[in-house]
């Protein structure tokens, strides 16, 4: 429990720190003000610069990646099966960390970049089809949102079935709740978007 418990708070609070708002801080923007007043790296794409939204996307993406690796040799090395959800336990709140900030007032963004990372540790390969569903959707539309939101949506369908190396649904059940919880989360946060994709009046890439 002790354990957990330590894991659990140390991957809030990194998942906690806003990268996206110290960045445009250090540009002379307050992301909150401008744009869709998000703190992630999307709207700092469009607001500070395509070379700085690139940074914050990579910083958010570590926050998910690192902690939820280290929780998995953690578990490994230590061989007890106690510990065999610890990186799915840290991987949940380095997002919710991202989404709630305790330094900002509980108040973040939607979590995509940091889930991204997150499932790259647990499932690298299914992540890598849905990254290149995001890429083509992007490229396509120019909407980054359609993009996370059709990505998300492949990794909600596909997590429960044996392919690209997961287990699926009877080999490691709890990870594909985890995933499908993700993955369904990250497409309701997205509600505006989608009210603004289907009004026609979502902001495009560029």
């Amino acid at each position: 429990m002790l354990v957990y418990g330590l894991s659990l708070l140390a991957a809030y609070v990194i998942g906690s720190i806003p990268f996206g708002f110290l960045i445009g801080k250090m540009r002379g923007v307050d992301v909150r003000t401008v744009g869709s007043r998000n703190i992630g790296a999307t709207n700092v794409y469009r607001t500070v610069g395509h070379s700085w939204g690139f940074l914050a996307f990579f910083c958010d993406f570590l926050k998910g990646l690192l902690p939820t690796i280290v929780a998995q040799t953690l578990a490994a090395r230590s061989g007890e099966a106690s510990l065999a959800c610890l990186p799915l336990a840290v991987g949940v709140m380095t997002v919710a960390g991202h989404m709630w900030t305790c330094f900002m007032r509980f108040k973040g963004g939607k979590g995509i970049a940091t889930g991204f990372g997150m499932l790259v540790a647990l499932i690298p390969w299914l992540v890598l089809a849905a990254f290149g569903i995001f890429v083509v959707t992007v490229w396509i539309s120019h909407y980054i949102s359609l993009g996370s939101i059709l990505a998300a949506a492949f990794l909600l369908v596909s997590v429960w079935f044996p392919v690209l190396g997961t287990p699926g649904w009877r080999g490691n059940l709890p990870q594909c709740l985890l995933v499908a919880f993700v993955a369904a989360f990250a497409i309701w946060k997205h509600k505006s978007n989608i009210q603004r994709l289907a009004a026609g009046c979502e902001n495009k890439i560029y």
